[in-house]
């Protein structure tokens, strides 16, 4: 069981949608904020928060912005209460130090802080227990600490045990409800036969556009400029980055896996896998008679190509391209979907399915931002 999961507030923070805004509340919820890694999903998320803070604050929530790390530097000067998203103005930079960074956000009033982790990096990561120790909370879609090391994510759910909270939804499938809906089932008393799903936008939107019309790495070509991929789309292509949340779904239903447990069957050739960049996008062409030649394999047998991720009930992993029938769920994907199927004892015949966009920086965003709230919601009140 994951000991960091929350439980639900006993007032909601939020009202329906649509629904009038209360009179500001004399009794305020303050979270202090600090964000590491103001990239393209960090920079949504921070105008996403900015956006919302009318609101949030109509319902006795104030964030106060405390500074913004970077790899090389760093700003902690004030609480920002508008939490502006440009950080290149009034604002001091000095050189990045995570340690000073999470106790200028954590302070000395015993004030609720969080970091927010937006950053794709292991020495991040390799902090989170000792923040979380500390009573910081942390909220991240960094798949390197629920895919790393076991003992150090051992370490990170221990340390929740002092009363912080851990939530990572976003490293599965960006803002969709992935983890969650998986901690519910189980903490429900359900069974987990299997999970199934297209865990990544990029190899779902390739896998919808080949159709033979075009060469298999003219579609790569096409969603590297488009921002789809990863700068090197061998990330994407090895299955690698989807084993990571196949190690994170099988943690959170219990098996200790690692990503040397995981069946991973790369679209990379070995001739191509350790090129320099530049070389392989001027060898991709290499990809094109072996993909062509498993879509006329998928053609002959009446089915689709698709990029799956499956975890059976005895902790089995494996990732691969697969041929579906044309009737599978997984068939009728659109553009970047993500796509999770649970099979469980309840249900068993007709599988809960999980579906909609996973990639983007502000549908992660608002993964993050969902995160937040919830985290919020277990604050108590104070004058």
């Amino acid at each position: 069981m994951n000991v960091c999961i929350s439980q639900p507030a006993k007032e909601p923070l939020l009202p329906p949608h649509g629904a009038a805004l209360p009179a500001i509340s004399a009794r305020r919820r303050v979270l202090a904020v600090g964000l590491i890694g103001p990239g393209r999903v960090g920079s949504a998320l921070l105008t996403q928060l900015r956006t919302a803070q009318p609101r949030l604050s109509g319902m006795g929530l104030d964030l106060k912005l405390c500074g913004v790390a970077a790899s090389k530097r760093m700003w902690l000067d004030s609480d920002d209460p508008d939490l502006n998203a440009r950080h290149d103005g009034a604002q001091t930079w000095r050189p990045a130090d995570l340690h000073a960074f999470a106790e200028h956000v954590r302070g000395m009033d015993g004030r609720h802080a969080l970091l927010i982790d937006c950053s794709a990096n292991d020495h991040v990561a390799a902090h989170y227990a000792g923040w979380l120790a500390s009573g910081v909370h942390v909220v991240t879609p960094n798949k390197l600490a629920g895919s790393g090391p076991l003992d150090r994510w051992q370490a990170i759910r221990n340390a929740c045990l002092s009363g912080s909270r851990f939530r990572y939804e976003a490293t599965v499938c960006a803002g969709l409800p992935v983890v969650q809906t998986l901690r519910d089932l189980l903490d429900t008393g359900d069974r987990l036969l299997a999970v199934d799903g297209m865990f990544s936008g990029t190899l779902a939107w390739l896998c919808n556009q080949y159709d033979g019309s075009r060469p298999f790495s003219a579609l790569v070509h096409e969603a590297h400029a488009l921002g789809y991929t990863e700068p090197d789309p061998r990330d994407d292509l090895s299955g690698r980055d989807v084993a990571r949340k196949l190690v994170i779904l099988a943690r959170e239903a219990g098996w200790q896996l690692s990503l040397e447990d995981i069946d991973v069957q790369s679209l990379v050739p070995a001739a191509l896998a350790d090129l320099s960049l530049d070389d392989f996008m001027e060898r991709m062409s290499e990809l094109d008679a072996p993909m062509a030649a498993q879509l006329a394999n998928a053609r002959a047998h009446g089915g689709v190509l698709r990029h799956v991720a499956s975890l059976d009930a005895h902790g089995k992993a494996k990732v691969s391209l697969c041929v579906l029938p044309a009737a599978h769920p997984f068939a009728h994907s659109r553009l970047t979907d993500n796509v999770v199927q649970f099979t469980t004892q309840r249900y068993h015949d007709n599988p809960m399915l999980v579906q909609g966009p996973g990639a983007g920086p502000e549908v992660t965003a608002a993964g993050i931002f969902s995160d937040l709230l919830r985290i919020a919601d277990t604050l108590e009140f104070r004058p």
